[in-house]
């Protein structure tokens, strides 16, 4: 019995330890892959050295400022603004739109790439200052306010997305699982409001693929078209429903008959199965489909009913930039940060 409860106490030691390692080994690696992907989508690649000089390097190029607390909740507040849209629109919301107002299309290129770009074609130079002071800026040269006229939008089910291949998709050589990359074809507008544009990305799943055969046996691609950025940043549940094959109904006959193959499976879990008869399905890079949203969503959208001669006000933006310069204050960093 003495044996028995001694091999419990044991057992309970061992379970606890590995229970804390677990929770150790955890919580570095959420720190890691959360920095990881904001340093990736502000500089274009995921930086190196210590954590705090990295953590340090996104404030002051963000905020003007560093933050105090616990590594992951520094993290966690650089997300926060990066990315989410709470009481007010997230910094890559008010980039896509002025980034949109501009080219009429974004991109999904890193931050400081795409701000230094728009500061060079609107004001002739790059800017100096926080990314916040720089896009305030950008956004009053663009619209001619700081204040982007953002709006929430309710976006209905089955509103239909033109989308354009990236990834091409040809049967040889998929397997399932792979990710199928896609981009927004044509801006998408609820009531005078953009809620996807031109150039956002998706991503798709393949869940199925079979190789063609001789004797008239199909080529068969299914892919699952689950997640289409939305212009605020926003994942939105997409599919290939009976409204998207209509439209690419029409489509084919433009196209030919690379796109005659496409169907519907379903009801439940909707993919889009391509089919060619006796051949392979190949869809080349910038092939045009549709798709549509699964579900009504509540977006933030950018009202395009503003004055049009607001992207001309080179004066004011001009202004601005000058009084965002003299609000920077290099001294409060130093060379590790």
């Amino acid at each position: 019995m003495r044996q028995k409860i001694c091999a419990l106490a044991l057992t309970f030691v061992l379970a606890l330890t590995s229970a804390g390692t677990a929770f150790a080994a955890e919580t570095p690696n959420a720190v890691q892959s959360k920095l990881a992907l904001i340093e990736q989508d502000t500089y274009g690649r995921e930086q190196t050295g210590a954590l705090i000089d990295r953590i340090n390097r996104l404030e002051r190029d963000y905020d003007g400022s560093h933050r105090t607390g616990s590594l992951m909740s520094r993290i966690d507040a650089l997300y926060e603004e990066i990315y989410t849209n709470s009481t007010t629109p997230s910094i890559l919301m008010d980039l896509n739109a002025i980034e949109w107002n501009i080219n009429h299309e974004t991109s999904m290129r890193a931050v400081q790439e795409r701000v230094g770009e728009m500061e060079t074609s609107l004001l002739g130079k790059t800017g100096e200052g926080t990314f916040k002071k720089r896009i305030a800026a950008l956004s009053t040269a663009s619209f001619g306010t700081k204040d982007i006229p953002v709006v929430p939008v309710s976006v209905p089910a089955d509103t239909l997305v033109k989308i354009s291949l990236v990834t091409p998709v040809n049967a040889k050589n998929l397997k399932v699982g792979d990710t199928i990359e896609y981009q927004v074809a044509d801006d998408v507008f609820v009531n005078d409001a953009l809620v996807f544009a031109k150039g956002s990305r998706g991503e798709g799943t393949v869940t199925k693929v079979r190789q063609a055969r001789n004797f008239g046996r199909n080529a068969e691609v299914e892919i699952d078209f689950n997640n289409t950025k939305a212009l605020d940043g926003t994942y939105v549940t997409t599919y290939i429903g009976e409204e998207a094959k209509k439209e690419m109904e029409h489509l084919a006959m433009a196209a030919g008959a690379s796109l005659a193959g496409i169907a519907v499976l379903g009801p439940v879990g909707i993919v889009a199965g391509a089919f060619v008869r006796g051949k392979n399905v190949d869809l080349p890079a910038g092939t045009e489909l549709y798709i549509q949203t699964k579900e009504e969503t509540t977006l933030y959208g950018v009202q395009t009913t503003y004055d049009s001669a607001a992207p001309f006000q080179s004066t004011v933006a001009q202004q601005s930039a000058s009084a965002t310069d003299g609000d920077y204050d290099n001294s409060v960093y130093d060379d590790a940060a």
